[in-house]
């Protein structure tokens, strides 16, 4: 254990997800042996970000203006809609360059454990935009987990009832895997997806 402000600043490095204690450490010593200008300009653009950044009003995605640029893009197809958790999904999704609609990000997943049921994620929101006569079809892009597998059972049985087209991505071995190191869902799963070869 350190004193007052070097503690103080490992504290809080170590609340950032995926730090844990000796990468707080690591960051908080690298900070501290960084010049004064470097420490200033992170510090800035971390202002920078709380005040600029929100959230999309129609998709929920991150954004500086009302819009993000997915929305305002007048070549997206409107029709199709990926729900996913995090903003950091569309951009995972957005790399492939295969899919050509738009998004929805809950905000996280169901989660009983932690609290989060689905009043605390844009699941309303979603609701309203498939109001929509023009969708076409909902592909549920949520973490193949536990609490990703419940988000996408609970957005499937609201959605159905309404006549639109439902998919979920498919799931299964990576490429590159071994078999023997594929954990049982996932191994099942790419069993569920199997295709046939032609």
């Amino acid at each position: 254990m350190y004193e007052g402000a070097i503690q103080d600043l490992i504290d809080e490095l170590g609340r950032l997800p995926g730090i844990g204690p000796k990468s707080a450490q690591r960051i908080a010593f690298h900070i501290i042996q960084s010049e004064r200008v470097d420490v200033t300009r992170l510090v800035d653009v971390l202002r920078t970000v709380k005040e600029r950044v929100k959230f999309c009003t129609e998709c929920g995605n991150i954004t500086e203006e009302e819009l993000c640029r997915i929305c305002k893009d007048p070549r997206r197809d409107g029709t199709l809609i990926c729900v996913v958790e995090e903003s950091k999904d569309v951009m995972s999704i957005e790399k492939t360059r295969e899919f050509r609609g738009k998004y929805h990000v809950l905000g996280g997943a169901i989660s009983p454990i932690d609290g989060i049921g689905p009043e605390q994620l844009r699941i309303r929101e979603l609701m309203v935009r498939l109001a929509n006569p023009d969708i076409a079809e909902i592909i549920i892009a949520t973490d193949p987990n536990l609490e990703g597998e419940a988000t996408a059972s609970y957005l499937i049985r609201q959605i159905r009832p309404m006549g639109i087209k439902v998919s979920r991505l498919a799931s299964g071995l990576p490429v590159g895997g071994d078999l023997e190191y594929a954990d049982e869902v996932t191994l099942g799963r790419a069993f569920e997806g199997r295709r046939t070869v032609e």
